[in-house]
């Protein structure tokens, strides 16, 4: 799944969830929101969208907004 890197220790989860959602499938993010929670996934996405450079493509972005503002809440 990251294939930039040998060192997966190291990751922050802020990278991870970044590549989860840009490059992973559906098995891909639900395992990380298993792990993760939903709600700290969010936090994570919504810290990431607020700052000045954003590396998730455009409609990623747009879908895990309203992804995490529709089931976030309620979790």
């Amino acid at each position: 799944m990251i294939w930039y890197t040998k060192n997966f220790d190291r990751l922050s989860e802020g990278a991870i969830v970044e590549a989860i959602l840009n490059y992973g499938d559906f098995e891909d993010v639900r395992k990380m929101l298993a792990i993760l929670g939903i709600r700290k996934a969010a936090r994570i996405f919504k810290e990431q969208m607020g700052q000045g450079r954003v590396n998730y493509d455009p409609k990623i972005s747009n879908y895990f907004r309203l992804y995490f503002e529709k089931y976030a809440r309620h979790a």
